[in-house]
């Protein structure tokens, strides 16, 4: 047992006790590639247009008080003058409001925003239910460590003892008319190795979302101390009824401030694209993107007193240190967005190509494994 044949051992057990969760992660990943761009597609057709010309945005109170479909989870207001202000409610519903006359345009795509909820839901958690999710979580996890072993153990077992042509181009172009079984293993390699370096990236950071750990560990190989864990099952989401009542007191004061809040944050960056505000919130904390979102270099979060409009808090990305750095470009590296919409296909690409590995993997093993018994039989009947 050499240790290159220990390796391909590990490999493949690896991949077929992670093969299918893999697959599962790698197909819903192609799905959500361009969940942002879609969602804005589909409200291409809504416009906020002012009932006379020079006509001046109605007061974000008074925005909030039309609406009587109770409290959103955020409010998103962009820089277009024609573009609707968005209220949303969770994940699955936005209300698309006229900023001048506070009339309900529409809600944008309830079915396209479950169906991406649900892919997310898939990929993050298995589709398990609120209260399984930490299991769900764990499995995804731990398959999601397995694929970088995967990953990185790969172009270390199909290393070419001698590079020659005739060695490398069985495992860098795909080649036609071959058996099941060579195909298999050709399409294997060649889209491992041309998948290798945006699929290492992807699973990468995977790993450091996934896990406190490898989140640290970021933080303290850029000299930095990590920042205080997050209970992320304390309590019902932002907006929740929950929420509602634990916040009722304070209410009236962020209501009072919103527009002044708004209108501040809007003057903090020339240039900005969009400024979104989480409710309820004390302090008000907004995000202010002046990219198209799938940036984070152009993001920076202002957080105000709600009672004066004072600035609490005012962090642009170059303020952050170079762990917050890196760990704020691996979420955007994970999805693709970070590299534009090239990014984001190349990202697609990878992720497709990873549920091919996995399918020829997994034919691979199971071919091997039904060799094993016709050659384990004889034996067997041999003893008898």
């Amino acid at each position: 047992m050499t240790p290159r044949r220990l390796l391909f051992w590990i490999h493949l057990v690896a991949g077929s006790v992670a093969g299918l969760v893999i697959l599962l992660m790698s197909v819903t990943g192609v799905l959500l590639a361009y969940e942002r761009q879609i969602n804005n597609w589909s409200i291409r057709d809504y416009h906020s247009t002012p009932a006379a010309p020079g006509q001046a945005r109605l007061p974000m109170d008074s925005l909030l008080a039309t609406v009587q479909t109770g409290q959103p989870t955020a409010i998103t207001v962009r820089s277009d003058p024609s573009a609707p202000v968005q209220f949303s409610y969770g994940r699955d519903r936005v209300l698309l409001i006229n900023a001048y006359s506070g009339a309900v345009l529409g809600e944008a795509s309830p079915r396209l925003h479950a169906f991406f909820g649900k892919v997310e839901d898939l990929h993050r958690f298995l589709g398990t239910s609120a209260e399984k999710r930490p299991v769900g979580r764990a499995i995804t996890g731990a398959c999601n460590l397995m694929f970088l072993l995967l990953v990185c153990s790969g172009p270390i077992i199909w290393w070419p003892k001698a590079w020659t042509w005739t060695n490398l181009s069985k495992i860098v172009a795909f080649r036609s008319g071959l058996s099941r079984r060579a195909r298999d293993w050709n399409w294997h390699n060649v889209i491992g190795i041309w998948c290798f370096t945006p699929l290492l990236l992807v699973v990468l950071t995977g790993v450091v979302m996934s896990y406190p750990w490898a989140n640290n560990l970021l933080y303290r190989m850029t000299g930095n101390e990590p920042p205080p864990p997050q209970n992320q099952h304390a309590g019902p989401r932002p907006g929740g009824e929950g929420n509602r009542h634990k916040h009722d007191d304070n209410d009236s004061v962020v209501k009072a401030s919103l527009e002044s809040a708004f209108a501040r944050a809007e003057q903090q960056v020339p240039g900005w694209q969009s400024v979104s505000l989480r409710l309820p919130a004390t302090p008000l904390v907004f995000s202010i993107d002046s990219g198209n979102g799938g940036r984070p270099d152009k993001r920076a979060q202002l957080t105000l007193d709600p009672r004066t409009g004072a600035v609490v808090k005012w962090e642009p990305f170059s303020s952050y240190n170079l762990g917050r750095r890196l760990r704020t470009w691996g979420r955007f590296t994970h999805t693709g967005e970070a590299g534009g919409i090239f990014g984001q296909t190349i990202a697609a690409t990878a992720s497709a190509g990873a549920a091919v590995l996995v399918w020829t993997g997994l034919a691979l093993a199971l071919r091997r494994l039904n060799a094993w018994r016709k050659r384990l039989r004889p034996q067997v009947l041999e003893r008898v």
